[in-house]
């Protein structure tokens, strides 16, 4: 999610300059764009390969050769520049990694379609000026996000990327070792991929090398903690595996090079539909971590032979698809519409009970509309299973607030269950953990109940003096001189009336003060809780948070119908004297 309105600007400018310098077709300029930005980081990551060696004291092994240096051809004159990245840059792309990778055989087609010298000098300069490496960010996919939502094809078909902070939940709730087989099928950009491999480095990395920025993202990632049998298995093909059904490829290469930068040297991330025939993919992956496309329909012609044949719904094909992929004992973190969880047709409750009654269903982390926003305002959740085991109780999540506010501005905000989120799934076998809380839970509704009662009888008073100083004539004008004005009784701002119902709004106000935090703190504490298997199976595997939650609901403030009734008769009283002054009035009297 692109959220620095400079960078944004920045990249809208770049944009109108491939528009005007001659790109018409928007997946042109998207391309090339990440083919400059590519360069621009791998440049980038050479610089600080190099600062780290002379900080170690050994000697720097270049990875990439001096004449693909963006530092060395950027210094080139414009008409040099262009020729040099046509003939010498972009041929040579494809052998910064194996023949074997994704990378390699993707950057075989790479062009460079930029053909006029200076829009390229004024494209390296605006890249230049947006300081890439200081974003401290998943950048190349934030920025092909915000580059897709120009274009009306946003958003179809689920094209759009989950948010780097809840990928990196997912990564941490499953928590990936270093032999394990990790796969995402439909990989997108690549952000699950990328984050595990960050996560597995962070682990094994020693804590005096480590240093966090502001997003607690992890700096100086050399896995020195790593054994060399690891290593070993870290550069294997089997290691990390991805695939997306982007034919026209742009997502493929931007996925590549990003599993390049973050120091994957052979990307295993090719082209593939992984429901259909040609993935035959069985007992593969020790960790499946994804976010499937889940609008529309597939072709039930190309459907693979051991999916389920009475639905097209992609959502509930790829959580049997990932079922088929996992080993015995693999773990999944998915994210799936609500619909997944409640969905009342024969599919959606044979998957629910599929992954329930055959497999054990770890977690359920439901999450707000928002969190998709601007690029879709569906509701979804975080399904966390693992394949074969036993399902006897299921644990949930509620999460209201992930740190960043739900309109399609989605700016940082304060209210951030995330960290909260991972503190209780990492003790949620812990016995003292959760007596803790409920210890903590039973305080604060005893603090509450009292305050709450005050709070009903304020709003009685108040709801009372709003009566009565509804009846209460306004004052007279000064200049009356009848006999039923008297001066000394007029307080002015309402009358005697309308101070005590200043002070008592007053009052309801510095009490709902003292409420807020308290029942803030209630309501967090109650998001996590357990059902058991039996509950579940007893609502057809109905997975819907709000329906097993138990919430702590305000009693709401209801006049007494006596009372209700008493007023309304004091009002007609009122209405029948008026009329009386009216037709006084009116007959002169």
């Amino acid at each position: 999610m692109l959220t620095d309105p400079k960078l944004r600007a920045q990249v809208d400018s770049l944009w109108d300059k491939f528009w005007t310098g001659g790109l018409a077709n928007p997946l042109d300029a998207i391309e090339q764009f990440s083919y400059l930005l590519f360069l621009k980081r791998l440049d980038d990551r050479e610089n600080a390969a190099e600062r780290q060696a002379k900080r170690k004291g050994t000697a720097y092994q270049p990875k990439v050769k001096k004449e693909m240096r963006w530092s060395v051809w950027k210094q080139m004159q414009a008409e040099e520049m262009l020729k040099h990245l046509k003939t010498v840059v972009f041929p040579k792309l494809s052998t910064l990694s194996n023949g074997d990778s994704s990378f390699a055989e993707y950057m075989r087609g790479a062009e460079c379609k930029i053909n006029k010298p200076s829009l390229l000098v004024e494209a390296v300069n605006l890249i230049d000026e947006m300081k890439i490496s200081e974003q401290n960010q998943d950048v190349q996919g934030d920025l092909y996000e915000y580059l897709l939502s120009h274009l009306s094809i946003a958003g179809r078909n689920g094209q759009f990327r989950t948010p780097r902070h809840i990928i990196r939940m997912m990564v941490e709730m499953l928590d990936p070792k270093p032999r394990e087989r990790i796969g995402d099928l439909a990989g997108g950009t690549a952000g699950f991929l990328v984050n595990a491999h960050q996560y597995i480095l962070e682990k094994h990395t020693s804590a005096g090398i480590l240093e966090y920025d502001e997003e607690g993202q992890a700096h100086h990632l050399i896995g020195d903690l790593l054994t060399p049998e690891e290593r070993a298995f870290m550069k294997s093909p089997k290691y990390l595996r991805g695939f997306d059904n982007d034919s026209g490829m742009t997502i493929l290469r931007i996925g590549s090079m990003n599993l390049m930068l973050h120091g994957i040297e052979s990307p295993q991330f090719f082209y593939r539909d992984t429901l259909s025939k040609a993935f035959d993919d069985e007992r593969e992956y020790d960790v499946i971590l994804m976010n499937p496309p889940f609008k529309g329909a597939v072709d039930k012609g190309t459907i693979h032979p051991t999916l389920p044949s009475d639905t097209t719904k992609s959502e509930l094909l790829f959580l049997h698809l990932i079922l088929r992929a996992l080993d015995m004992g693999g773990r999944a973190a998915v994210i799936v519409p609500d619909g997944v969880l409640f969905g009342s047709s024969r599919a959606h409750v044979e998957i629910r009970k599929k992954i329930i009654e055959e497999n054990r269903l770890d977690g359920v982390v439901s999450m707000p509309s928002g969190v998709f926003k601007p690029y879709a305002g569906v509701s979804t959740a975080v399904l966390l299973f693992t394949r074969g085991g036993r399902t006897d109780k299921i644990w949930f999540y509620d999460m209201a607030h992930d740190g960043f506010s739900l309109d399609d501005k989605r700016v940082k905000v304060a209210e951030n269950d995330i960290p909260d989120i991972l503190e209780c799934w990492r003790n949620r076998f812990d016995a003292k953990f959760r007596e803790s809380r409920e210890q903590r839970v039973v305080e604060l509704r005893k603090r509450l109940a009292p305050l709450k009662e005050e709070r009903l009888k304020l709003q009685a008073e108040v709801n009372r003096l709003m009566f009565e100083q509804a009846l209460t004539p306004p004052p007279p004008s000064l200049h009356d001189t009848s006999p039923k004005f008297d001066r000394s009784t007029v307080e002015f701002g309402g009358g005697r009336e309308g101070a005590k119902l200043a002070k008592a709004n007053e009052l309801l106000s510095n009490l709902q003060s003292l409420i807020s935090p308290l029942q803030g703190e209630l309501d967090r504490l109650t998001r996590q809780f357990w059902v058991t298997k039996e509950q579940v199976k007893a609502n057809k595997y109905d997975l819907s948070a709000s329906r097993y939650r138990a919430v702590d609901a305000d009693a709401e403030y209801h006049e007494k119908p006596s009372v209700t009734l008493e007023r309304l008769a004091r009002l007609e009283q009122v209405m029948l004297e008026e009329i009386r002054e009216l037709g006084k009035l009116v007959n002169g009297e």
